[in-house]
């Protein structure tokens, strides 16, 4: 008995090629830091099986068979490309804001291990919020001091000088450039600042070394994160793991240092390794869509289910047409002779 192409049969067979094609790319990509150039051509088996297998899976619903353990065996292929398209996919849209989440972390840890180490330190000013607002205005100050339209100490320096002074309870003596050039400017306003420091801590010369370690850092690290986040996302992609790993680096040397000269009674430090180098990897893109599972990792999640199950599930809720050939079966009732008696 011959079976004929119907119009149904027709466009699920163009559906099941969008949607395998679109899942056979996904693979692709998502097997290449697995099997490097030989993805292509295992994306490409996995999705020849696929087609053949929904081919068969309408051949057997069609002629009214269970098509269950071809189901299975459809499931089992599929399985592989899910995984896949979920990593491609997952780790297309979210780089960026993992990257982006990682860079603003490393901020906060500079911040946190900045005030860490502070709070272990001994003072000449013992109120934390007077600290704070000193060191406002010491980074007022040291940018007054190169103001190339008022360079040195003027009226304008005076006056966060007075204010400092007021805080800190003691004098604070105005020094001269060693050179009246930026470069001089800019050693007054560091020697300004360390003498302002030392009567605001009372420090040994390991400490004092430490803290200007510890806040150029955090200065530092601060400003190039944050003119690296208003760059494009193809920019960060491509610099945001270099400048994570050279950060972490620094902070974890520096609270190294903090705890040897601190002592680990006063602070216990704990080095800090980040994962971002495994974005890209299949083991990264599940871990992290868990740890932050919401909406979008829903909609990823749903979009490769309906690419490598979508149309298996439409076969199968298609209803079985029994009566296919049902043309066939009226034409044998025209042509077949009929047996018994005839009554006239």
């Amino acid at each position: 008995m011959k079976t004929k192409i119907t119009a149904t049969d027709f466009f699920l067979g163009i559906l099941a090629v969008m949607l395998i094609g679109v899942s056979f790319y996904q693979t692709w990509l998502g097997l290449q830091q697995i099997f490097g150039g030989s993805s292509f051509v295992i994306a490409l088996v996995l999705s020849l099986i696929l087609l053949f297998l929904l081919w068969q899976i309408r051949r057997v619903k069609i002629h009214g068979q269970p098509p269950s353990s071809l189901g299975w065996i459809y499931f089992f292929f599929a399985s592989f490309c899910f995984i896949a398209n979920f990593n491609a996919l997952y780790t297309r849209f979210m780089r960026t804001d993992i990257y982006t989440t990682e860079l603003r972390s490393v901020n906060e840890k500079f911040s946190a291990l900045e005030t860490d180490v502070e709070s272990k330190l001994n003072y000449s000013v013992p109120d934390a919020k007077t600290r704070q607002a000193i060191r406002s205005e010491l980074n007022l100050l040291k940018i007054q001091i190169s103001d190339p339209k008022n360079v040195g100490i003027g009226p304008e320096a005076r006056q966060i000088i007075a204010r400092i002074e007021k805080m800190i309870g003691k004098k604070v003596t105005p020094l001269t450039p060693i050179s009246e050039t930026p470069d001089g400017y800019a050693d007054l306003a560091d020697r300004m600042e360390e003498q302002i420091v030392q009567m605001v801590y009372n420090l040994t010369p390991e400490e004092k070394s430490l803290m200007n370690d510890i806040n150029s850092a955090s200065l530092r690290w601060n400003k190039e994160i944050q003119n690296l986040l208003q760059m494009n996302p193809d920019v960060i992609n491509l610099m945001a793991q270099g400048q994570i790993d050279k950060s972490l680096t620094e902070y974890n040397r520096l609270g190294t240092k903090a705890e040897s000269i601190l002592g680990k009674d006063k602070l216990k430090f704990e080095s800090t390794h980040s994962e971002t180098q495994e974005v890209g990897k299949i083991g990264y893109a599940f871990s992290h869509a868990i740890k932050n599972f919401g909406m979008f990792q829903l909609v990823v999640l749903a979009g490769c289910i309906l690419l490598d199950f979508g149309i298996m599930f439409i076969i199968l809720l298609m209803p079985a047409e029994n009566n296919r050939n049902a043309g066939n079966s009226s034409e044998s009732i025209f042509t077949s002779k009929r047996s018994g008696k005839t009554i006239i």
